[in-house]
C-alpha cells in the first residue's frame, strides 16, 4: 500500500459519473419538463424522459462511494509511507472543509450563472466534505466494523424520517442537515454518509484483498449483483424502505425509488449498481483502453463540476438559450456542446494539475 499506484478503473468509473452528470445538468437548463417537474416528488410521461432523468440517480451514489473509496486509500497509502495520523488528518480535514466552502461560494451561485450569492444551501459537494471530515475517523477501523456502520445507518435512516418538525422553523435545517431533503438541501448527512462508508469498505478489497484484476472484477459484480438483489427484496416487500409505492412490476413506478431523500430501496440498488460498474469498468479496464478517456475527467472530477455548471447557466439561464425551452434531443445536443467546450479544459487542467504543488491546485 506504500507506493502510489493509479488505479485506471476508478478514475474510468469517476469520469463516467461526471459525464452523466453533466447530462443530467443539460437536462435541467434545456428540458422543458423542469417546468413542472418537482425533484422530490418527480413523475414522467415518457420513456425517453423518464430515462433522461433515471439515469442521474447513479451519479450521487458514484461520487459518494468513490470518494469514500479514495479517502480510504489516501488515508492508508498515506500512513504506510510513514506519516503521522495527525498529520493525514489535518490534510483531509482541510480538503473536506474546502468542499463546503465550494459548494457554498462559488457551486450555489454558479447554477444561476452567479447572478447572486447564496450562502444559505448545501448540496452534494458540501456533503461529500462533510463525508470525508467523519471517515477519516473511521479509516484505520476494520472493514467490518465499517460495513456495520454502513448497514445500521442504511436501517436507522427509514425511521428517522418519521421524526416529526416545522418546514418553517429552524428545526429544519438540522433534519435536512442530517435525515431530510428540503429547500436546505437534498443531501442530508446519515443516508449519504452511509454510501460513502460503503465506498470505502469496497476500497478494502479492490486495492488490498483483490489484487489480481480478475478476481477484483468478478468479485466486485457479484458483490454489486447482490446488494442489487437485496434491493429487489425490498422493493417487492412494498413495506419498510420504500416511500414511493408502484403497481406493476418493470413499470416505471417500481423502478422509481425515493431519492430526496433516498429510501432503503434506493441505498441497496445503487450503491449495488455503482459497485457492479466499477467491477464493469475494471474487467474492460484490464482488456482495453478504450475507456480511458473517461479517465481523463476522472482525475479532476472537482474541477469538471466546477466548470461545466456555470457554462450552462451562463448561456441558458444568464442569456436566455433554450432555458426550459427543448426537450430530450435539445438537453442531448446540449450535453454533446458542453463535452467539446469542457475537453480541452479537462486536458490543460489535468496537465496543470500533474505538476503544480500550489495549495489551491492540489485541493481542486
Amino acid at each position: 500500500m506504500a507506493g502510489k499506484k493509479r488505479f485506471t478503473f476508478i478514475d474510468e468509473f469517476r469520469g463516467l459519473v461526471g459525464v452523466m452528470m453533466a447530462l443530467g445538468h443539460s437536462n435541467y437548463y434545456f428540458n422543458s419538463a423542469w417546468l413542472s417537474l418537482d425533484p422530490l416528488d418527480p413523475f414522467f410521461d415518457n420513456t425517453p424522459q423518464f430515462l433522461l432523468r433515471y439515469m442521474g440517480y447513479l451519479c450521487a451514489p458514484g461520487f459518494l462511494m468513490m470518494n469514500g473509496a479514495m479517502v480510504y486509500y489516501v488515508f492508508k497509502r498515506r500512513l504506510g509511507n510513514g506519516e503521522s495520523i495527525r498529520t493525514i488528518r489535518w490534510g483531509f480535514i482541510q480538503r473536506g472543509l474546502f468542499l463546503v466552502a465550494v459548494q457554498l461560494v462559488w457551486v450555489n451561485a454558479s447554477w444561476g450563472g452567479f447572478a447572486r450569492l447564496r450562502l444559505n444551501h448545501f448540496g452534494i459537494i458540501a456533503t461529500i466534505g462533510l463525508c470525508m471530515l467523519l471517515l477519516i475517523w473511521m479509516a484505520t477501523w476494520k472493514w467490518q466494523w465499517r460495513a456495520l456502520t454502513a448497514l445500521a445507518l442504511f436501517l436507522v435512516h427509514p425511521l428517522l424520517l418519521k421524526i416529526p418538525y416545522d418546514l418553517d422553523g429552524p428545526a429544519h435545517y438540522w433534519m435536512q442537515l442530517f435525515i431530510d431533503s428540503g429547500s436546505f438541501t437534498k443531501y442530508p448527512l446519515v443516508p449519504w454518509f452511509a454510501l460513502a462508508t460503503v465506498g470505502s469498505v469496497m476500497a478494502h478489497f479492490w486495492f488490498e484483498a483483490w489484487p489480481d484484476p480478475r478476481l477484483r472484477a468478478r468479485n466486485t459484480m457479484i458483490t454489486g449483483l447482490a446488494l442489487i438483489g437485496v434491493a429487489w427484496v425490498v422493493r417487492f416487500g412494498q413495506g419498510f424502505g420504500n416511500i414511493f409505492a408502484w403497481d406493476t412490476f418493470f413499470s416505471y413506478s417500481f423502478f422509481l425509488v425515493q431519492k430526496y431523500p433516498p429510501s432503503l430501496v434506493h441505498q441497496f440498488w445503487f450503491s449495488g449498481a455503482v459497485i457492479f460498474m466499477v467491477g464493469l469498468f475494471d474487467f474492460i479496464d484490464f482488456r482495453s483502453p478504450i475507456l480511458r478517456p473517461l479517465a481523463r475527467v476522472g482525475r479532476v472530477p472537482l474541477f469538471f463540476y466546477m466548470v461545466h455548471i456555470p457554462i450552462l447557466a451562463i448561456f441558458s439561464r444568464r442569456f436566455g438559450f433554450f432555458y426550459h425551452e427543448g426537450g430530450v434531443k435539445e438537453s442531448l445536443i446540449g450535453w454533446v456542446v458542453l463535452l467539446a467546450v469542457m475537453a480541452p479544459l479537462v486536458i490543460w487542467f489535468g496537465g496543470v494539475k500533474k505538476k503544480s504543488r500550489a495549495w489551491l491546485i492540489r485541493m481542486i
